[in-house]
């Protein structure tokens, strides 16, 4: 090949979108579990100042619930409307921002007493939301994220997911972990860790096996809550009509997986 077919051929490849993603692969190892309600299909999981909120969904069964996370004491609930879905929830300051599924709405709630105080719009479907110290993220189902100034309720930005530039779509329950977003792939056990700049996944982690074959009932559904406790950082995971939630560390997979 020549010096000019090679310059060409180089600056070819430079245009050519990517095939494979740089990340990381992970398994895990459970550290810890605590027992939760089989009722509860989970769709928002966050841990505050020691108390876990929990949003559910399912129409006529949605709820917004405190618990205490050292012994599982229900603290105070609050059923929505049976019109309304629950989804995923943000607890900021004194304010928790739980999304609706398909309303296009997302509801804040008063954090001290659970008491609604007003609705925003949304103009798509609510999956999953979190807080990245200055704005709302939250996710629709697709492979986009969108940023929201809480203030006005205004989405600033949207961010298109991907892995080795293919969509990732069906994006759920959102976390903001050390700098990036975890987020549930819907139907799948896998949970996927995004550059919030790029929207490139830069890490997954696959937590198959994680519910035993033998907690799974005909009412057990999929994957899905993701926790971080600020206290001690400590990763709590657990999904839909779950029996348990799960401590657990990442193990990288070149080390021996689930235990």
């Amino acid at each position: 090949m020549t010096a000019r077919n090679t310059l060409l051929t180089l600056a070819l490849l430079a245009w050519l979108p990517a095939t494979a993603s740089a990340q990381t692969s992970y398994g895990y190892r459970v550290l810890e579990s605590k027992p939760q309600s089989r009722q509860h299909f989970v769709q928002g999981l966050q841990i505050v100042d020691g108390d876990l909120y929990l949003s559910t969904g399912g129409y006529g069964e949605s709820r917004l619930l405190r618990y205490r996370l050292e012994d599982g004491a229900l603290d105070t609930a609050r059923q929505l409307h049976p019109r309304l879905f629950g989804e995923g929830l943000a607890v900021v300051e004194d304010r928790i921002y739980q999304l609706t599924w398909r309303a296009g709405l997302m509801i804040v709630w008063d954090r001290n007493n659970l008491q609604p105080l007003e609705t925003l719009r949304i103009a798509t479907q609510g999956w999953g939301i979190t807080w990245n110290g200055e704005q709302l993220i939250y996710s629709d189902g697709s492979e986009r994220l969108h940023f929201m100034d809480r203030a006005t309720g205004r989405v600033t930005r949207s961010l298109r997911v991907t892995d080795g530039g293919v969509a990732v779509p069906r994006l759920n329950e959102l976390e903001w972990i050390d700098g990036k977003v975890w987020a549930n792939v819907w139907q799948s056990d896998e949970i996927v860790i995004i550059d919030p700049e790029s929207g490139n996944v830069t890490a997954r982690l696959d937590l198959t096996g994680l519910l035993p074959d033998s907690e799974r009932t005909a009412g057990t559904d999929v994957l899905n809550g993701i926790a971080q406790n600020p206290a001690d950082g400590a990763i709590w995971v657990t999904g839909k009509r779950w029996p348990h939630m799960y401590r657990i560390e990442l193990v990288p997979r070149d080390e021996p997986g689930p235990t």
